[in-house]
């Protein structure tokens, strides 16, 4: 068990615990997207099945199932947007000793890349691995978060015994940049340099309501830099606390 102030991270092993993540999970994103019966089985044949509680009231969870290989591919974590603020830090720190224990190597999940405080925790604090980026991987999803948007992820790769070290953003060349709600190309051609940064935009929860043809063009634009990039040769290191993307070109790996 793992404890920050007033916080506490456990594994829900109770039929009634796994109920009440379900009903976490669509109080968070506005639809039953895990079933409890779901989230039993999985806690049943030895998959992750935690929560974060403050005060006696569960705020976080975090779902996840063995690969082939014998990683753990962490499905979901979700925090009450009151509770953020280090939950979802402790969770993922709770998942990483929970496989420590277990031998796991290391754990994968998927975040939509223009949600910047998830690519900053997932990147710069956590020091996870991008590995891929997959353009519209979920198809047409319906929940109150993403109904309307395409579904692109990226996908991480976080080694239980040593993270990566992000490696900060000075002398990068801005290949996507911000004017007001809307992305800006400038011009960069990415085989001309060797560090790049790349805008999120500043609240795309907030775009998807109040103009959802920005979020549209930043989904767009963010991918198109991303992947170009990538066949460039670079490969994200960091991200910003104020949402950018910070790109090297690939090193050859051992």
């Amino acid at each position: 068990m793992n404890e920050t102030a007033e916080l506490t991270i456990s594994e829900l092993t109770e039929v009634a615990d796994h109920h009440r993540a379900a009903e976490l999970i669509t109080r968070i994103w506005g639809s039953m997207l895990l079933e409890p019966g779901l989230i039993r089985t999985i806690s049943h044949v030895g998959g992750y099945v935690a929560g974060a509680h403050a005060q006696g009231e569960l705020v976080g969870i975090a779902v996840g199932f063995f690969a082939g290989d014998g990683h753990l591919h962490s499905h979901i974590t979700g925090v009450l947007p009151g509770a953020r603020g280090g939950t979802g830090y402790a969770l993922k720190q709770h998942q990483r000793s929970w496989c420590r224990e277990r031998g796991v190597p290391y754990i994968s999940w998927t975040f939509d890349p223009l949600v910047s405080r998830n690519a900053y925790l997932n990147v710069h604090r956590l020091g996870a691995r991008i590995a891929a980026y997959l353009p519209d991987f979920y198809g047409t999803m319906s929940d109150s978060i993403n109904a309307g948007d395409a579904s692109d992820r990226l996908y991480v790769v976080w080694e239980v015994e040593r993270p990566r070290d992000p490696s900060g953003a000075a002398d990068a060349a801005v290949l996507l940049g911000r004017d007001g709600l809307d992305p800006v190309r400038l011009g960069v051609l990415p085989g001309e340099h060797e560090r790049l940064a790349v805008a999120m935009p500043k609240d795309v929860e907030g775009l998807r309501l109040r103009a959802p043809n920005s979020a549209r063009r930043w989904r767009a634009a963010v991918r198109e830099a991303l992947m170009t990039a990538a066949d460039a040769g670079h490969e994200i290191v960091d991200v910003t606390r104020d949402g950018w993307y910070v790109l090297n070109r690939e090193q050859q790996r051992e």
